[in-house]
């Protein structure tokens, strides 16, 4: 089981909370950024550890860069939640989730889209493959790209 794989699964619930609750008092039909903060406030005031927009260091063959990379909202530095105000969630907005998962070693994220008329059409949990079973000790693990 990966190492953050409970406690990432422990937020699950308050982040899928909040979503829900800022969707039953705005509605479908408003921009991306504005959901964004609007969560954040919502999950501050339900005491949930969550930053947005960090510096990620990358590592690619041995060299490492310093780009911010674009993550909605990164909880408990174990849970990364990706927000969509879009008709359709392509498969695109999934493999990018995963891309950011993988590159984070993120066991768990959410893609939360808040243009639906009902919010639990709107959520989408991707799990890193294995993270939720116990695994060997010798396997091996990826790379935690910010340094925890």
């Amino acid at each position: 089981m990966h190492k953050n794989y409970k406690r990432a699964d422990g937020w699950t619930s308050k982040v899928i909370a909040s979503a829900i609750e800022v969707h039953r008092l705005k509605g479908p039909g408003l921009l991306e950024p504005i959901y964004e903060k609007f969560l954040m406030c919502e999950l501050a005031l339900n005491n949930v550890p969550a930053v947005q927009q960090i510096q990620v260091p990358i590592e690619y063959k041995g060299t490492f860069f310093e780009e911010t990379l674009r993550l909605d909202v990164l909880v408990d530095d174990c849970l990364l939640v990706e927000l969509k105000a879009v008709e359709n969630v392509a498969p695109i907005h999934k493999a990018q989730l995963l891309s950011y998962m993988k590159l984070m070693d993120i066991p768990i994220g959410l893609l939360i889209n808040f243009n639906e008329l009902t919010m639990k059409d709107g959520i989408r949990r991707l799990t890193l493959k294995s993270a939720d079973k116990n695994m060997r000790s010798d396997s091996h693990m990826p790379f935690r790209a910010f340094g925890k």
